[in-house]
């Protein structure tokens, strides 16, 4: 691992931060800005009422902060996920496409932020990138400020060089499979403002 991905890892600085916070506003997002991994998960099970219809990407950082957890077991959400694992992919595949296809709230992160603006999703199957892309009515986005990095060059090279191996390795660990970068989607700018809101969280998060 060269210097260049090692700073991959590092946190911004408080004006990088500020500056990103910004420039997502411009494009449309709605940004909360928080210093912890406990702060964004209260910030962003805010934003979804009790008893709502929500789905979550398969997330380190949601996992890291416990939004996860909280959606699993504490019965106060229509979590899609458990419905998911009760039904037969081989038998119930267009069912089980189409119930997350289109949820009323959707919860993930990003790989990376560019500091123009621009989200950047890299994904195996690419389940999550209609919901993010258009399909959900409310997006929320948890991101840890180790994400953001100068321009879409670096965004891919963080997608290639850092998140891709660390994901690879960490699912072979845990479930003796590796994965694969399949599809890569770039988010200029939200069509509707206030449909998706960004959580920065100061602290490094997730990965």
């Amino acid at each position: 691992m060269n210097e260049a991905t090692l700073d991959f890892a590092t946190p911004a600085t408080e004006a990088q931060l500020q500056a990103v916070a910004e420039k997502l506003r411009e494009r449309n997002f709605e940004v909360l800005v928080v210093d912890t991994g406990a702060e964004a998960r209260d910030a962003a099970l805010a934003l979804v009422p009790e008893g709502a219809e929500v789905h979550s990407a398969k997330s380190k950082t949601l996992e890291d902060i416990g939004v996860f957890d909280v959606l699993m077991q504490s019965g106060r959400y229509d979590f899609l996920r458990p419905k998911l694992f009760t039904m037969d992919r081989a038998t119930q595949a267009r069912e089980m496409r189409k119930l997350v296809a289109a949820p009323d709230h959707m919860l993930g992160s990003v790989q990376a932020v560019t500091e123009a603006g621009q989200l950047v999703v890299a994904s195996a199957s690419g389940s999550q990138m209609g919901p993010y892309s258009a399909s959900a009515g409310q997006l929320i986005l948890v991101v840890g400020s180790q994400k953001i990095v100068a321009d879409l060059d670096t965004a891919l090279r963080r997608v290639t060089e850092y998140v891709q191996p660390y994901e690879d390795q960490r699912l072979r660990e845990q479930m003796g499979i590796g994965t694969r970068l399949c599809r890569v989607l770039i988010i200029e700018c939200d069509f509707r403002p206030g449909r998706t809101t960004v959580i920065v969280v100061r602290e490094p998060v997730g990965f």
